[in-house]
């Protein structure tokens, strides 16, 4: 665990050195000084409402007891089995299957899951699939990937608006440059996004198979999700594609460079995993 927070720890410390850097070489010492700066308030003002911003990017919509029927008893039932507090619940209208949690801690949590993926997957399945996303909240993995998702697209948006910045001064990057950075500065960001997302993947896996004693059934919806998602895009995930590592699958389509860089460790070596522990008796 420490080494995991520890690699963690080292990768965002990347992210915001990046976002420093980018704003070095497209502002000078005083576009780093700004940058940082910014960077700073950021992370302190997404500690406290990343999670909000990312559930309104998905226009998730809350649902209690009354409202969230089997889902809403599921999650309470898994919460309770993992020790954890219940954390707020959230549907969200979109025909892809996937869901993920966010939150900056096990007290301030929610689990969000699309309606798609409620309609698809059988009930053993979608508990699979919550045990999964309830291990990120006690692995506590939910603020590095709220964290890691808001600062990259900062750094995007930080990349496309140097393309205003003056050039042409030995401070300044021309033109040509500044176009090479607002490509390459996003594209950065989401491979320090992927080192992120993949060992904390395989922990939830593990721990969601343990959370509800049924790897066969975790895996299988893998298996749906990855076979169904292809083909039905999410439009927000496509608006920011920053968010795509806070999935249980990747929601983005492979039409351009996004598909270039998945956050996600193949489905094909999850299941072979989760299915090892279903042979050990985990």
């Amino acid at each position: 665990m420490l080494n995991n927070w520890l690699k963690t720890s080292l990768l965002m410390a990347a992210i915001v050195a990046l976002f420093g850097a980018v704003g070095m070489l497209l502002g000078g010492v005083q576009g780093m000084i700004i940058a940082l700066l910014f960077g700073g308030a950021m992370n302190l003002w997404a500690y406290w409402n990343s999670d909000q911003m990312v559930l309104r990017m998905y226009n998730a919509r809350e649902v209690d007891g009354a409202t969230g029927g089997e889902y809403y008893a599921m999650v309470h039932e898994l919460a309770q089995r993992a020790g954890l507090p219940m954390p707020r619940v959230y549907i969200i209208d979109e025909a892809q299957p996937n869901a993920f949690a966010t939150g900056r801690n096990p007290e301030h949590a929610a689990v969000a899951a699309t309606s798609g993926i409620l309609r698809m997957l059988s009930a053993r399945e979608l508990r699979g699939v919550m045990a999964h996303e309830l291990t990120h909240v006690k692995n506590r993995d939910i603020l590095i990937s709220t964290l890691s998702a808001t600062v990259a697209g900062a750094i995007s948006a930080l990349a496309q608006f140097g393309l205003f910045f003056g050039g042409g001064d030995r401070d300044r990057p021309n033109f040509i440059v500044q176009l090479i950075i607002m490509i390459l500065a996003p594209l950065a960001a989401m491979l320090i996004q992927m080192a992120i997302s993949r060992a904390r993947e395989f922990g939830a896996d593990r721990g969601g198979a343990e959370i509800s004693g049924d790897p066969e059934a975790l895996a299988s919806a893998l298996r749906k999700i990855e076979a169904y998602a292809r083909g039905t895009p999410m439009g927000a995930a496509e608006r920011h594609p920053e968010t795509a590592q806070m999935m249980i699958i990747n929601p983005l389509s492979g039409g351009d460079l996004k598909g270039l860089f998945r956050t996600h460790p193949a489905t094909e070596e999850r299941v072979r995993r989760l299915l090892e522990l279903a042979r050990r008796g985990v």
